[in-house]
This record gives C-alpha cells, structure tokens and sequence, in this order.
C-alpha cells in the first residue's frame, strides 16, 4: 500500500528544505554558524549546519513511511534550525524555512504513528556511549603525545573538558603553543562527536524488528489450511522456522512472511482459502503500516498477484515455474535424448535410485548426514522456495530420492515437500560433484517414475528466474534489446544460478507458470531486492 499523498509530500518539503540547507552552506559566506559555534571540537561549522541538511533529507525516508521517531527527530531538527538561524546575524529566511517545516510537521502529527524498534533507543545509546567512549580515549592520547605544547601546565582534568566539549563543538580550556596541535586534537574529537552522533540517529531510525518463527499452534493450524487448500507449490514452504504468520480474522487464510530489514517479505500465495485472502493481506499490510515497513511478494502466483494488486502493490513478472504432469513424462522422443543419455549413463555405472515417503524410512539420519556432506557452502540459500531442513520429523509426507554408488554411498539426496493432495515440490537437490553427470537427472527421472505408486500427478520443479528473456533470445527475430538483457543476465549467471537453472529445467520440457514480485512503487525495488538476496542467503 503507497504511503497517503500528504504523507509523501510532508517528507518532499523536508527533504527540499535539508536540500535548501546545504546548499547555502555551499554559497558564500561559508561560515555562517562560526558567530555562535567556536570551530573548535568540530570539523567545520559549514560541516555541521550541512549535517543537519543532510539529516533532514535522511528523515524524509522515515517520514514517508509514517515513523513516529523520524518525526520526532524532524521536530527537534527544525527547532534547533530557528535558534541557529536567529542566533547568528539573524538570519530570517534560513529561520523562516525551520519554522515552515516545524509548522509543517507539527499540524500533521497524527500521519505518522508506525512504531519504531522497542530496543532502539538502548541500543543507539551503547552505540553512542562506545562511540564517544573510544573517543574520548583518542583524544586524551592525542593531547598526552602533545603535551610539551601545551601552554601551562594544565591539570587531567581540564584536558577531559577539552575533549568532551570538543566533542560537541566548543572550545576547551586547554591552549596549545602551536595552532596545527589544536587543529589536530579538535579535528579528532570533533570527527568522533559527529560520528557518535550519525550513528545514534541510524540506530533510532531503525525500523522494529520481529523475531521470526510460529508456535506449534499455529503450525497446526497452518497444516490444515495446507491439507483444505493446497493448492500453491509453494504453500509447504511456509512452514519454514524464519517465517512468521499474519491470519485473516476468520483464520482461513494467513499470510507468510519474514521481515529483512525495513521490508515484510511475503512468500508465495496466501495460505487458505482463496475467499478469505484479502482479509488476510489486509492484516499484513496494517502490520507493515503499523511497523512502516515496505510491503513485498516474492514468488507468487497469477491469482494472488492480481489480490495484491487490489490493494496497491504493483506487479512485475518475476520468472516461471518449471511444472511436470507425472501422466504424460515420458523419455522417449528426440527432444528427451539427452536426459534419456544421462540416466542410462549413470545405470551403467552400477548406480541405483530410491523414492520413499519421509515416514517410511528408516536411514534418515544417514540421508541427513550425505545432504549435509554435500552441501555447497556453510549457507543454506533459499526462502521462497525451500524448507531449510532435511527429513524432519513432522514432515512425513515429504519424499526423499537418494541415489546410491555401487559400493552403497549415498551420492545424491532430493528432498520434495507435498503440494496438495497429488503433488510434490522440489525443495532440495543435493548430489556429489565428484560421482560424474547424470546424477541428478537420474535422481528426477526416478521420482517422476514412481510419481503414481505414490499417488502423486504433478511435480514442480525449480524456479527460474527471468527464464522468458533466455527463451526469447533464443528464438529467431530477437531484437537487440532483447539479446544486450540476456547477455547481462548470463554476466550475473556467474553468480547466481539464473541461466543453468532454466536449462536444467527446460530438458525435461516443463510447462511454465510464471510467479510475480509485488511492491509498493518503483522507487522501493532497491530496497525489496536487497531484501529478497538477503532472505535468499545470496548476500549476507
């Protein structure tokens, strides 16, 4: 849901008038606030009547969202600005601009009520505290290696005084027989104090935090709006431990989502009823707006992209699902030669596959130990689409494939979770590197095999994103736009599996269900795709 107009044009006029500040700071005179702030302790007076521009245009974030603190602090900000302004030379425009913007905010207070971090203000003041602690400490070394300069013999504690007011911009007791060992001492305590100062706003403007997860109630309840309304491939995820649950006030429907940062990023479908939806994303974005938190989708389907385009959020296609109707899998044809080729390889080698339903097992922990044997990296990725854990035990329903050497290792582990009634989603595809090719495909094959003993007519498989534009630039007639966006694409494949994941997708010839990203507006994007490589455990 977009921020009210009033809103977003409150945080404009902030924004303009820290922009307005700075910009005088960079026209003549240039040192305005030198009548009242003695430049010692800081770095410039110029440099601090900017900060506080820049601080403004830091604020007008929150404000867009409707933040309380950021509010609180523009306040404050715009009060000091009327007494610097009138303080030094009496300067009335600049004044008059504080006093517009204070006049501004105060008559709109009730538009921002989103609720900050609980433990921000405990945590930006051991920030600031160890800020202003290493500080002082610097500053008092740096006097000591310059006191043979000083004029008089001047007690510890006054050299403390020194650099506690330096620290804030003003002079200090102590003089010093040569002007550089002055500058010196005020560039550092000055250099600390706004530091101390940058990171105690950052901290404040946090946004609240959640801790992630659901109870074993709500767990319960969320399998049996999966058992009554499954019909999302990516539904099961949903019971992963980072994911919180918001329900729609009848309980039919529930949102899952996980909040990274300042972005609430919901995964997949709504669970539930497909009626009770919009009550259930209602919740979630009262939730968003109540935290100011940006609201996003990652990785849901035609029908909810168009329920949360209901409520504002725009869409944009985000890449397709690979689906197989188990029915009609076949290896026969030309267009199967080359898994056909890969599985018959493998058979050769002596290596045999096993498709068995997590509560028929009884080697599970020897499943879970290979998996985690051949895992690449300490990080488990995935959040969309991934249950971030193996052969657990309230997941009876998931099927593990393992392929097996001839000596009997476990040389490959795919793990699908239920997907309704009659289907299974891929979530885990593990298989040791130096057993040869064909492992995984075998592995596929094997379980597409079996797919009707276990009553299963539908496999998804993985998802691949941005897989039209590899599909397009491979056709005759592609233009240039077309083939410079793939080439970028195949530049970012060297990180991210983007192009090998289609094409390991596209040889079993899928049909592709596209997925979409929902957002606010385009000027969020940023913020919710650092949030989603977060979640995805592509960056840190």
């Amino acid at each position: 849901m977009r921020p009210p107009l009033s809103r977003l044009a409150i945080a404009r006029l902030v924004q303009a008038g820290g922009i307005l500040e700075v910009l005088r700071n960079l026209l003549p005179p240039a040192h305005r606030l030198a009548h009242v702030v003695p430049v010692a302790g800081m770095l410039t007076a110029r440099a601090g009547s900017m900060a506080a521009g820049v601080l403004l245009v830091y604020l007008g974030a929150g404000l867009r969202r409707g933040r309380r603190t950021a509010f609180h602090m523009g306040v404050v900000v715009a009060g000091a600005g009327i007494v610097l302004q009138l303080a030094h030379g009496l300067d009335l425009d600049g004044a008059a601009v504080s006093a517009g913007l204070l006049a501004l905010l105060v008559g709109t207070r009730d538009r921002f009520r989103a609720v900050g971090d609980p433990g921000g203000p405990v945590r930006a003041a051991l920030a600031v505290a160890g800020i202003v602690g290493a500080g002082f400490t610097i500053g008092m070394l740096e006097i000591a290696v310059r006191a043979n300069r000083l004029v008089g013999h001047p007690p510890l504690r006054d050299w403390a005084r020194h650099v506690l007011l330096g620290m804030v911009g003003l002079d200090g007791p102590l003089r010093f027989a040569h002007p550089l060992g002055a500058a010196a001492v005020s560039v550092t305590t000055g250099t600390f104090g706004l530091l101390a100062a940058a990171v105690g706003v950052v901290r404040l403007l946090r946004p609240g935090r959640r801790r992630p997860g659901h109870t074993p109630a709500e767990e319960r309840r969320l399998r049996a709006l999966l058992t009554a309304h499954g019909e999302d491939s990516l539904g099961y995820f949903a019971l992963r431990g980072d994911k919180s649950l918001l329900w729609s006030p009848s309980g039919k429907a529930a949102v899952a989502y996980r909040v990274v940062g300042a972005v609430s990023l919901a995964a997949g479908d709504p669970i539930g009823d497909p009626e009770a939806w919009p009550p259930a994303i209602g919740a979630w974005l009262a939730d968003c707006e109540r935290h100011g938190w940006t609201p996003a989708v990652l990785g849901c389907g035609r029908l909810a992209g168009l329920a949360y385009r209901r409520f504002g959020l725009d869409a944009v296609e985000l890449g397709d699902e690979a689906v197989l109707d188990t029915r009609g899998f076949t290896l026969d044809g030309r267009e199967m030669r080359s898994v056909r080729q890969a599985v018959r390889r493998v058979a050769r080698a002596g290596f045999t596959c096993t498709v068995e339903r997590r509560g028929a097992l009884t080697d599970v922990a020897e499943i879970v130990a290979a998996a985690d044997a051949m895992r690449d990296g300490p990080v488990e990725r995935g959040f969309s689409m991934a249950l971030s854990r193996v052969g657990g035990p309230s997941d009876v329903d998931c099927v593990l494939v393992t392929c097996r050497s001839a000596d009997g290792r476990i040389r490959g582990v795919l793990q699908f979770v239920p997907w309704g009634d009659d289907g299974l989603s891929l979530d885990l595809m593990r298989a040791d590197r130096s057993a040869g090719n064909g492992i995984v495909e075998s592995m596929v094959v094997a379980a597409l095999t079996a797919a009707p003993a276990l009553g299963v007519t539908r496999v998804s498989l993985n998802f691949a994103v941005m897989r039209s534009v590899f599909a397009r630039a491979d056709e005759l007639g592609a233009g240039p736009v077309l083939r410079l966006w793939s080439r970028a694409l195949r530049v970012a494949s060297r990180y991210w599996q983007l192009e090998s994941l289609y094409r390991a997708n596209a040889k079993y010839r899928p049909t592709w269900r596209p997925r979409y990203l929902c957002f606010p507006a385009a000027r969020d994007l940023p913020r919710v795709a650092l949030a989603a490589l977060r979640a995805e455990s592509f960056l840190p």
